[in-house]
């Protein structure tokens, strides 16, 4: 039954990080991607505040070091580096280098470190999760780019990639060690512990833009009541309850199991932005994402057998 409501955890943690994706998109374009991601993971740290010191440990626990790092690595360093991917490649491939490459580094980090073990069963359904995303958001034609900026993207984008990994780990090696030390970590406070890293990354990178490009800016008109909502359904399905799903998934789930599921996120933004942003998709998502579901579907059942 905890398998069960693991899988759930990461499967709403998916769903959520498809709406906060919408979302996210559009107020990177009005505000710029370094100072959306610097008032998300504001606002969600405030956010999660309140609740993990309503129902949580707040920053209690043998684990806030670990879960600090995790999100210096994954919230911090991931994030930054994945908003530095967008503008250069565009959207599709950033996503997929992170949900593609992060299930697999995750697997072969945590089963060196943790000794987590996966059969050989389970590993082939992830791996037709990855294949099916992969067909979905791969480009349709060849990207005409300078070769400087596809090297800094993709190497932004691997970058990126290795922080979700890494962040990954940490939060599994997070939860085990809470275990060993008696101590029930929940996934509200495990969030809430891992954001200060991400904050503290966010708050430096806001800092430097600013004093770089102050001139810039100071002249740039913010419209916040068209940004505001935004920004708050970003907020609030994406840093704060969908992060708080995606580690509660992580409690006691094999990253090589919850990273899968969450690379659909991609595919489950889809049909959001067909309804938000009257976005169609074409046959070959359509196809990719039924592949991908898929193998959702028979990794679970593998979860459970």
């Amino acid at each position: 039954m905890r398998i069960v409501l693991r899988v759930f955890a990461a499967f709403l943690a998916t769903m959520l990080f498809s709406v906060s994706a919408v979302a996210a998109n559009r107020t990177s374009r009005i505000l710029g991607g370094t100072e959306a991601n610097f008032w998300r993971i504001l606002l969600a740290t405030l956010f999660l505040a309140i609740l993990a010191n309503v129902s949580g440990h707040g920053l209690q626990g043998p684990a806030l070091g670990i879960f600090f790092i995790s999100g210096l690595v994954g919230f911090g360093i991931g994030d930054l580096a994945l908003y530095q991917a967008f503008p250069r490649l565009g959207a599709r491939l950033p996503i997929m280098l992170v949900h593609c490459l992060a299930a697999p580094m995750a697997a072969v980090i945590e089963r060196l470190w943790l000794h987590t073990r996966i059969s050989g069963v389970e590993a082939a359904f992830g791996a037709i999760i990855l294949c099916g995303v992969c067909l979905a958001l791969a480009p349709s034609e060849h990207l005409h780019l300078p070769r400087r900026t596809l090297t800094i993207g993709v190497a932004m984008g691997i970058i990126a990639a290795i922080g979700q990994a890494v962040g990954a780990v940490l939060s599994r090696k997070g939860y085990d060690f809470s275990r060993s030390s008696g101590f029930q970590m929940d996934g509200i406070t495990a969030a809430y512990q891992r954001i200060w890293g991400g904050l503290l990354v966010a708050s430096l990178s806001m800092l430097w833009v600013k004093i770089r490009h102050a001139e810039a800016a100071a002249a740039r008109k913010k419209n916040w009541k068209e940004i505001l909502p935004f920004l708050l359904v970003n907020v609030t399905a994406g840093p704060s309850i969908g992060v708080a799903c995606f580690q509660w998934a992580l409690g006691s789930a094999p990253t090589a199991i919850v990273l899968p599921i969450v690379a659909l996120t991609p595919l489950a933004v889809i049909p959001v932005a067909r309804v938000v942003e009257n976005e169609r998709p074409s046959r070959r998502s359509i196809i990719g994402g039924v592949i991908a579901v898929a193998g959702v579907i028979g990794l679970t059942w593998a979860r459970l057998k």
